[in-house]
């Protein structure tokens, strides 16, 4: 067989094998009985070494050949058939199967293992979590004792509170809208009502039962006694209110056009206000003409005693009564909507403040019809 004829084949093979069968292909070649006689008299004569130099010297020109055959050989349509390699789809699975696998996964009796997991497995992760969440709480019940024990429960560590205070108002209903028809029950009834559950706790046989009569016109303070030791409170009856405790008028002068209104002012820790001087409301119109406002009487005073000062807080200062004035606007002039403005006057006092309006002052709407 000439080299030709082995180059051929050789190409011929590097087709259907690849590299490394190729080369073994080649070295075992032998030639051929009838064409080959002059080789095989070559290699009797040079039994050694050069046959193999010859074949790994083909083999290496055929390396190179199938690499420039497979540069510029086309793929075949069998190369591009990319279907055969897609995955194929998994076969769904009947409901019956997919109860015994999840029968199986619960309790495997072949394993003795529940959901995936051996009897010490599950032991040894339910110790973990028992240990963690032990430490989780014993952390958590160590910290809050710590917080509990560093604070009183009397007055705050620090206050970072505005110490100007505000005021509020009774009725309290619908925002700080008042509209009525002096000859409409069902349209101040609501107001009425509201003024009775403001004033409740100011009845008078509850103030003489819990609180003491105070004469004085100072600071009641109360500090030198033990910080849990309960303060007394001075009482602030009901009937101090004359035509606006809803005791001789049970409407509150609504029924007459002539409502009343209650103001409180906010209550502050420890805050003495006026320095020394009581803190006296007053009440005017905001817009519009102060006629259509009439007369205006205060009870029992248009002031809040310094009697009442300091507040001790709710633990200590269990029955403290705050001080109300009362406002009467006994001369209203009807069908008018009128905006009323009541403030706080004292020293300390802040009263228009740009940006918290019930700062030491409330404002108001008031529309009486006939």
């Amino acid at each position: 067989m000439n080299d030709g004829v082995r180059v051929q084949n050789a190409a011929l093979w590097s087709r259907l094998l690849p590299k490394r069968l190729l080369e073994r292909k080649l070295q075992n070649m032998e030639p051929s009985s009838t064409e080959g006689g002059a080789e095989e008299k070559a290699i009797k004569n040079h039994p050694t070494n050069p046959p193999h130099k010859v074949v790994r010297k083909h083999g290496q020109e055929l390396e190179e050949e199938q690499e420039e055959l497979a540069e510029h050989q086309p793929l075949e349509q069998e190369d591009l058939n990319f279907e055969r390699w897609k995955r194929r789809p998994i076969p769904e699975r009947t409901l019956h199967q997919k109860i015994a696998d999840l029968k199986t996964y619960l309790w495997n009796a072949e394993t003795s293992e529940f959901m995936g997991r051996s009897g010490k497995s599950w032991s040894l992760i339910l110790l973990f979590y028992a240990a963690l969440y032990a430490f989780l709480a014993a952390m958590f019940g160590g910290c809050m004792f710590c917080l509990i024990w560093s604070i009183s429960p009397y007055h705050p560590t620090y206050n970072d509170r505005v110490m100007p205070p505000g005021m509020t108002m009774a009725p309290h209903l619908e925002g700080h809208d008042i509209a009525f028809n002096a000859s409409d029950r069902k349209s101040w009834k609501k107001y009425a009502r509201s003024m009775d559950e403001f004033l409740r706790p100011y009845n008078d046989g509850a103030q003489d039962r819990k609180n003491i009569r105070c004469t004085h016109d100072a600071y009641f303070m109360q500090d030198d006694l033990e910080e849990s030791a309960e303060r007394k409170a001075c009482q602030f009856k009901r009937s101090w209110l004359g035509d606006c405790s809803g005791l001789q008028d049970p409407h509150y002068g609504y029924s007459q056009g002539r409502p009343c209104v209650l103001f409180r002012m906010n209550r502050i820790l420890g805050y003495l206000p006026g320095q020394g001087k009581p803190i006296n409301v007053t009440c005017g119109v905001k817009k519009g003409s102060a006629e259509t406002l009439g007369e205006i009487q205060f009870f029992p005073r248009s002031i809040f005693d310094l009697k009442y000062y300091p507040y001790y807080g709710k633990l200590r200062h269990v029955n403290y009564s705050s001080p109300v004035v009362a406002v009467r606007f006994a001369g209203v002039q009807y069908d008018t909507h009128i905006q009323v403005q009541c403030k706080l006057n004292g020293k300390g006092i802040i009263n228009d403040s740009p940006t918290d309006r019930y700062l030491g002052s409330v404002t108001f709407s008031l529309e009486v019809g006939a």
